[in-house]
């Protein structure tokens, strides 16, 4: 029987107040998805004190809403698989909306599997990393934030990837090797950083 909605909610609330423990340097940064979460739980409200409308796990909601990121690494921990993603034009983890599952590693280990073709892989479950970044406005699309939750997503030995239609191109580089690149986002930066500290 699949959980229930709450239950979820309330082990992603759970593992984001442990990532704040973790990483009290993030704690206050942390709170934002925390609130968003309670917005997903009716508890939420506006800036205005109005309840705030919408699902913040559907793309939709254009306020904010959640994504799920993958940290896709090698089996011997050395390389993740980056895309050169097609509309912000950067070299970024794999990842992408939630589109209304609440099972944010779920949604990380989806989206690499779609994102690289690569199958037999595995996820953790607990969280690696929080961003909040504005996604500019595209076409019809106004800019919004992504809330994105990111995951330790583990590949097997099968490492012969597939360049989807989201990507302009896939590369597996060597995590050291972000920390010392200047065209690298902070946030890939920070992410190799916690990677080679946890040995």
């Amino acid at each position: 029987m699949p959980a229930k909605h709450s239950d979820v909610i309330e082990v992603l609330r759970s593992n984001l107040i442990e990532y704040g423990r973790r990483w009290p340097q993030e704690a206050e940064h942390t709170l934002a998805f925390l609130d968003l979460l309670d917005e997903a739980q009716g508890r939420g409200t506006a800036p205005d004190g109005a309840l705030a409308p919408g699902d913040p796990f559907l793309r939709e909601r254009l306020a904010g809403h959640f994504t799920g990121g993958a940290w896709l690494i090698d089996q011997a921990g050395r390389r993740v698989l980056l895309t050169h993603h097609r509309k912000l034009e950067r070299w970024l983890q794999l990842g992408g909306h939630a589109d209304g599952d609440r099972d944010l590693a779920q949604v990380a280990l989806r989206e690499a599997e779609e994102e690289s073709g690569l199958t037999g892989l595995s996820v953790e479950p607990e969280l690696f990393d929080l961003d909040r970044h504005w996604i500019p406005e595209r076409r019809d699309v106004p800019g919004h934030w992504h809330y994105d939750l990111r995951y330790v997503v583990r590949a097997s030995d099968n490492e012969d990837y597939v360049i989807s239609e989201e990507s302009l191109d896939l590369a597996w580089r060597e995590i050291a090797g972000l920390l010392d690149d200047p065209g690298s986002d902070e946030s890939m930066r920070r992410m190799a950083r916690k990677w080679l500290e946890r040995g």
